[in-house]
């Protein structure tokens, strides 16, 4: 049996602020199932759902998203007026590009090129 990825959650205090600013940076509709459970479905891209969790983020996310831009400085800066944080600098090296963020929830996500 091989299986696929059917969508990727993310635990979270406030699943209607989180879908509306994922939705906001790759497209598509924010659902609100209930106060505990929200999805986007971003065009070419599997669903991201947010459900509410009772304890809080406390350390640094072991997987992340890798989000592919033309220019990281600029999505950073305009992810900025959603409620994103930059983490860090502009890292450029041979292989391209690449901006640390971090959504308002404090989940850690970069803008890449390359």
């Amino acid at each position: 049996m091989r299986a696929h990825v059917q969508e990727i959650v993310f635990d979270c205090a406030d699943p209607a602020v989180l879908v509306r600013f994922w939705a906001g940076l790759l497209g598509g509709d924010p659902v609100d199932r209930s106060g505990d459970w929200s999805y986007v479905d971003p065009p070419g891209f599997v669903r991201l759902a947010f459900q509410r969790v009772p304890e809080g983020k406390t350390v640094k996310n072991r997987v992340h998203l890798d989000l592919g831009v033309d220019d990281p400085d600029l999505a950073a800066t305009e992810a900025l007026s959603s409620g994103a944080v930059r983490f860090g600098g502009l890292v450029t090296d041979e292989q391209g590009s690449f901006q640390v963020m971090r959504d308002p929830e404090g989940n850690e996500f970069c803008f890449v090129t390359g």
